[in-house]
């Protein structure tokens, strides 16, 4: 008797499913496109970031500083004092997330030796920190760390509703 209550409850869930009809699952509305992101952290902010030694939420000069050199350590393995690019690149992929997100190497090896010191990393990152800190109070915060981007217009989610703006008049 057990065994036939379980076929009819399976037959009646069975039928329920069939009168039910298909289930359509469909993806995404045309145009409805995500609306672009304003606020994103640059690679080497993110890279800030995680410097917070005392996790107070706030990156000092020194703590970049130290964790600087606590990953160029990590890639200069032989401890040359020097990247070349190909080990700057290893280092932009594991610290910044990609081997060509920036600062590039061009820019941070300052005298063409074409080997990156630490002291030219620091240097570097040394003037993405005064960029970084809008109230020049010497230390970031992770809202400095953001950078705010404006809204691309003629795209469906600008103030004007996607229509295209006209050139000013001379």
């Amino acid at each position: 008797m057990a065994g036939l209550s379980w076929y009819l409850r399976d037959m009646l869930i069975l039928s329920l499913l069939l009168q039910a009809g298909p289930i359509v699952v469909t993806g995404p509305q045309p145009g409805a496109a995500q609306p672009p992101a304003t606020m994103a952290y640059e690679p080497a902010a993110m890279l800030v970031a995680t410097f917070d030694a005392d996790a107070d939420a706030r990156v000092t000069r020194e703590e970049m500083e130290d964790g600087l050199a606590a990953s160029f350590a990590a890639i200069d393995r032989a401890k040359a004092g020097t990247l070349g690019y190909i080990d700057f690149a290893d280092w932009a992929e594991r610290f910044l997330g990609d081997r060509n997100a920036l600062p590039s190497p061009f820019e941070v090896d300052r005298d063409g030796d074409n080997r990156v010191a630490l002291r030219e990393l620091q240097t570097r990152f040394s003037e993405y920190f005064t960029r970084y800190d809008r109230d020049r109070d010497g230390v970031l915060t992770r809202a400095e760390l953001l950078t705010i981007r404006a809204r691309v217009f003629g795209d469906e989610h600008s103030p004007n509703d996607g229509k295209k703006r006209k050139p000013p008049r001379r």
